[in-house]
């Protein structure tokens, strides 16, 4: 994967950050971070995960930091200031539902839990985020998009150390509301668990679009498992569940550590089912909710989780992994016959490629059932990354689907999936390969 910084001077720390993770970040499937300390372990991987580094690079990070180059040689010098290449403002794409977006923030404690990364922290705590459809015109001022420092640590992770850019990621325009009166009417519920090291508000433009939809969508940020989790005291977790994972001797040891992270997963989304639709919810407006109806989505190791939830908890109707390698292997005995899509790059998470897990994954999943890959992503295709980085001048030739076709894709089908699955409607897109949509392929193993 080869990166170009448009107009930037950061490319250089870049290189030097990207040539410590690209052996760790080559776990298919994941976006293995290094610990929050700022240390990146090089360790050796395994034949498989070299074969599928490309795929699952770091995000904005190059598989192979050699490659890593300035677009011309002005992108050495920092711009001048004006320079039209750097953004007044960022902003995501824009919800095509019928409704109108609102947007709450939970923060739940677990008292029957201990963290599983950091003990000494006491009971496990959630950071959620709930979109929701809500009546036009209602509610306060747009919600914020990340917290800087959470905006911060990403970046600086990634090697992307630019000054400017943690205000504008932090600052970029999102379309939901605060305080927004819910539309009349109960509406299915959809989870969403981001990738490993990866703050939940990657996943913003997605759950944007399903709430405009017609859907409540709660997600989650995990505690220790991302660069950072600013909590409402001002406190910013890091990544506690990163130097685990630096710390294994080997590959089995790193993919026992992802395992536990899926599964731990699980046990969050329990929970927060618990207090979202039990007979004392924590959300205001859990009214809206339709608890007969519940899907869950997530994006790396955040899909795994998806299947990990499902085996543990019946509540879960239906799931999307997007571009997760099962590092929590899909349950022997199946899913009870629910519904699941899996979505990936390609040909990366193509039958008989690099990541088995799919094709192990295949075989087990036991009800409804798509395996689609698109043409021309990389990992965080299906995340608000395109949209941003285009913005910042962020360019991945080896994924060169522009962001506007990411969105649009991602989209179509995961709402498709889940009109199918949560509302009983028909989803011909899922039929076979659709016209509009050329880069989605159909896999039939």
């Amino acid at each position: 994967m080869t990166i170009f910084l448009r107009n930037r001077r950061s490319w250089v720390a870049a290189t030097a950050t990207a040539l410590a993770l690209a052996s760790l970040a080559a776990l298919a499937g994941t976006a293995t971070p290094a610990s929050a300390s700022g240390r990146a372990t090089a360790t050796a991987a395994t034949a498989t995960a070299t074969a599928t580094a490309t795929a699952t690079a770091t995000a904005l990070l190059p598989a192979s930091a050699a490659a890593l180059k300035p677009a011309s040689p002005a992108a050495s010098t920092p711009p001048a200031s004006g320079d039209p290449a750097v953004p007044a403002a960022l902003t995501l794409p824009r919800p095509t539902g019928p409704y109108a977006t609102g947007r709450d923030t939970l923060f739940l404690t677990d008292h029957e839990r201990t963290d599983p990364w950091v003990p000494a922290a006491g009971a496990r705590r959630l950071l959620v985020s709930l979109h929701y459809p809500a009546r036009p015109g209602s509610g306060g001022d747009p919600a914020p998009y990340m917290p800087e420092a959470e905006a911060r640590l990403m970046l600086a992770q990634r090697g992307l150390d630019d000054p400017e850019w943690p205000g504008l990621v932090a600052a970029t325009r999102t379309f939901s509301r605060t305080d927004a009166r819910p539309a009349p009417g109960r509406f299915p519920l959809v989870l969403l668990s981001p990738g490993f090291g990866t703050p939940r508000a990657t996943l913003t433009g997605l759950a944007e679009e399903l709430a405009s939809r017609g859907h409540v969508v709660a997600t989650a940020d995990h505690p220790y498992e991302s660069t950072g989790t600013e909590l409402p005291d001002g406190r910013v977790l890091t990544c506690a569940a990163c130097d685990e994972v630096d710390a294994q001797p080997d590959d089995a040891g790193r993919r026992k550590v992802l395992a536990a992270v899926s599964a731990g997963r699980a046990a969050d989304f329990s929970f927060l089912l618990d207090r979202l639709t039990g007979p004392r919810p924590a959300w205001r407006h859990a009214r809206t909710i339709d608890a007969r109806r519940v899907g869950m989505a997530g994006h790396s190791i955040g899909g795994n989780a998806a299947a990990s939830t499902m085996a543990a908890d019946r509540r879960v109707d239906a799931g999307v992994n997007m571009d997760g390698t099962f590092f929590d292997p899909v349950a022997a005995r199946g899913l009870d016959g629910r519904p699941f899509l899996m979505l990936g790059t390609d040909p990366d998470h193509a039958p008989g490629a690099g990541d088995t897990s799919w094709d192990e994954g295949w075989a087990r999943l036991d009800g409804f059932k798509r395996w689609l890959t698109v043409r021309d992503s990389g990992h965080f295709t299906f995340t608000d990354t395109p949209a941003i980085g285009e913005q910042l001048g962020i360019v991945d030739p080896d994924a060169p689907l522009s962001a506007a076709r990411s969105t649009t894709i991602t989209r179509a089908y995961v709402t498709a999936f889940f009109d199918r699955s949560l509302r009983g409607r028909p989803a011909r897109l899922l039929d076979g390969p659709a016209p509009a949509h050329p880069e989605v392929l159909f896999q039939r193993p």
